[in-house]
């Protein structure tokens, strides 16, 4: 369906950019005497018309007149490639009443008494441009600034088959631009460009707002912060038991191993006790084994 439609949407714009109402009568001469020659070598009156579309435009078929009641009086030839107009360009009819030499010369002639030219559409009927010239001095024109849609004014130079716009004062950023990009690929491309970036902008600017609008809630639940004795228990109960059983160990060791050292040299010393013949009984009844003292030498 979108197809569709774009395709009858180009096959439209194609049809009027290629049509014939995009010409326009750009520049007329009314008495020439030393200016542009024929390929006859000769000189006349002259009319130069300007394809203002942006697609060539064949102008076989139209009218040419100097009288608007005889708006058919000269027909633009069909099997002449010379009647094929390119885009921005332009060609030139001579008014000398000599159709016989060729396609662009005419039936007709202009003079003081008959300044009046029209250029009549294929139907006969149609006006697409037309133009009453002045009385002008020899070899001037009379053209239009811009081509095609600017107002007439009288020239002292004349530009058969050329732009009218000899200085770039007469040109428009707009016309210039038109000039650069006739199709408009660069136009849409800028368009477009500036839509998307303006697009990416508006969805960062949106993103960091939604950040900040959320930030103050995250601080909220967020966990207080710790005192540094906090941390120190923290820490202090994140030893693991291992490390306490080999300090404790390490500890027991050390103080059980904390001793002089010891000779191997032993005292033997033998201890008599007196006592008394009364007793002596007694005394054999109690007696213990006689005990040995074993005395260290110390170093």
């Amino acid at each position: 369906m979108y197809l569709a439609t774009v395709l009858v949407v180009l096959s439209f714009v194609s049809v009027n950019a290629q049509s014939v109402y995009d010409l326009r009568i750009n520049e007329v001469m009314l008495f020439n005497k030393t200016n542009y020659i024929d390929s006859y070598g000769e000189r006349s009156a002259w009319i130069e018309l300007v394809n203002t579309g942006y697609n060539s435009i064949n102008v076989a078929g139209c009218y040419l007149t100097n009288d608007i009641s005889i708006p058919t009086k000269y027909r633009i030839p069909s099997a002449d490639p010379i009647t094929l107009i390119p885009q921005q360009q332009y060609l030139v009819f001579f008014a000398n009443g000599k159709s016989v030499h060729g396609t662009l010369h005419l039936n007709f002639t202009l003079d003081s008494t008959n300044r009046f030219i029209a250029l009549i559409a294929p139907d006969g009927r149609t006006l697409i441009d037309s133009i009453t010239l002045p009385i002008i001095d020899t070899d001037k024109s009379y053209v239009r600034l811009p081509n095609g849609t600017g107002k007439w004014q009288v020239s002292e130079l004349a530009t058969p088959n050329s732009t009218n716009e000899l200085f770039e004062t007469h040109v428009t950023a707009g016309q210039k631009f038109v000039k650069f990009d006739p199709y408009g690929f660069i136009m849409a491309f800028i368009a477009m460009s500036v839509v998307f970036t303006a697009l990416l902008v508006l969805y960062r600017l949106f993103k960091l707002t939604a950040r900040l609008a959320q930030k103050p809630i995250r601080i909220q639940f967020r966990k207080p912060k710790q005192t540094k004795l906090e941390m120190v228990e923290e820490k202090v109960e994140e030893i693991p038991g291992e490390v306490f059983a080999a300090i404790s160990a390490a500890l027991y060791f050390y103080e059980t191993e904390k001793h002089d050292q010891e000779s191997t040299v032993l005292t033997i010393e033998r201890v008599s006790r007196r006592y008394s013949p009364w007793s002596s009984k007694l005394y054999s009844l109690q007696q213990t084994p006689n005990r040995i003292v074993v005395h260290r030498k110390m170093n």
